[in-house]
């Protein structure tokens, strides 16, 4: 029987239901004094500063906001490649959202662009480390200076990546990480806000200890829920439960995938579980994965170069560019395709050879109505939108990871002779 290999793999602790049954043991499950240890030690490890953690890495973002007190209707500027999510809870804390472009061939936001749609309204760029590249910070930093904006990076995939040396998340006043199940730290859901300026994180900290705790059921839900996608995105119960799924759709033409995201409309007003603060079993969980964090980090990027020697010698194929200066955590792994050759027939024609690879992992803003009217430059976006993820995350095996990268080189080399 073919064993299929799902475009997601998750980092997963094989202590993760001793460490929930500790938890419960000692009364310690929603509350407990493993979230400032957790918070301390994330932040050693993120590059320095205060982190505090929140429900979501998105609603770190939104206390991040709130704390600045910025005049309503000031602006802030997102590249036009992202997660909807995060421009969207902008516009709940009252911002006007600006979308600059990005640079189609590192799926980061472009400086130039960002000089563009500056105005005098300007307050804020948000640089989103896309798929785990680090952004041009010099380009970036200096853009700020001198506009005198502030600066919040979205790390929400890039943990553990650097440029010129120095963590993602340590240039800004402030960086959102993200932890949910996909995320290169996983603790099953939430976030946390890593601030360099000690009064925003005064000011974020005392919204944060304001918001109620979640309910022992809310939280058992989110661990399960984690549970079950750990369990069928595992190569062989993937083989057998979600896969045929996926391999029938790819021969009549149907796209599941819209039942797997998040669906788009106003978060205005937050939802319930949004407004929660993060629990200590999270917490615990998170201490122990950042222990193996390094060694996840490395086995992706080693899966990554694997894949460049394969890809790299197949004719019309771009592999990940990493500009000097910037590493790369592979979050996701993104390559173009020969330029006359239909993205969509490509991604079919790997999923009926048991190879289940993505179109888009994000969003383009710009296009989406809930962004209508909003300024933006977005032609390069809608380039990068047209990249195809590959696997490459650290569970997959070596023989894995060869297996993948001579299915997508096949299928490139015939698509491209038969164009």
């Amino acid at each position: 029987m073919l064993t299929a290999i799902s475009r997601y793999g998750a980092r997963v602790l094989p202590n993760t239901e001793k460490l929930v049954a500790a938890c419960k043991a000692r009364g310690e499950f929603i509350q407990g004094a493993q979230i400032a240890e957790f918070e301390d030690a994330f932040a050693r490890r993120a590059g320095g500063g205060i982190a505090v953690t929140a429900a979501y890495g998105r609603m770190a973002f939104y206390y991040m906001l709130k704390a600045l007190d910025l005049p309503r209707g000031s602006e802030i500027i997102f590249p036009s490649l992202t997660f909807w999510v995060v421009p969207e809870l902008a516009k709940v804390a009252g911002l006007a959202v600006v979308f600059a472009d990005v640079d189609p061939k590192t799926f980061t936001i472009d400086p130039a662009s960002v000089e563009r749609v500056i105005t005098e309204k300007t307050r804020v760029i948000v640089p989103t480390h896309l798929y785990g590249l680090s952004c041009d910070m010099d380009k970036v930093e200096a853009i700020a200076a001198r506009h005198n904006l502030v600066v919040i990076e979205d790390c929400a995939h890039a943990l553990g990546a650097t440029f010129k040396g120095r963590a993602v998340g340590t240039f800004g006043s402030g960086a959102l990480f993200s932890f949910q199940t996909l995320k290169p730290l996983n603790c099953y859901g939430g976030g946390a806000a890593l601030l360099q300026d000690r009064a925003l994180a005064a000011k974020v900290r005392a919204g944060v200890d304001a918001l109620p705790w979640p309910s022992e059921k809310r939280v058992t839900d989110r661990l399960l829920m984690g549970r079950l996608q750990r369990i069928f995105i595992k190569p062989w119960v993937f083989s057998i439960s979600l896969f045929p799924v996926l391999w029938i759709a790819a021969w009549i033409d149907a796209n599941p995938d819209v039942f797997l995201w998040e669906k788009i409309r106003s978060l205005e007003p937050l939802p319930e579980s949004y407004a929660e603060r993060f629990p200590n079993v999270q917490a615990t969980i998170g201490l122990e994965a950042l222990k193996h964090l390094d060694e996840w980090t490395s086995r992706a990027r080693a899966h990554a170069e694997s894949m460049n020697r394969v890809l790299s010698a197949t004719p019309g194929v771009q592999v990940p560019v990493v500009p000097s200066g910037c590493s790369h955590v592979y979050y996701q792994y993104c390559v173009y395709g020969p330029e006359r050759v239909d993205r969509d027939e490509l991604v079919v024609r790997c999923v009926r050879r048991g190879v289940d690879i993505e179109t888009l992992h994000v969003d383009v803003p710009p296009d989406m109505e809930l962004f209508a009217g909003a300024v933006a430059e977005a032609t390069g976006a809608r380039r990068a939108s047209q990249a195809i993820q590959i696997p490459v995350y650290s569970s997959l095996t070596d023989e894995q990871v060869a297996r993948v990268a001579t299915v997508v080189r096949d299928v490139l080399a015939e698509s491209s002779s038969r164009a």
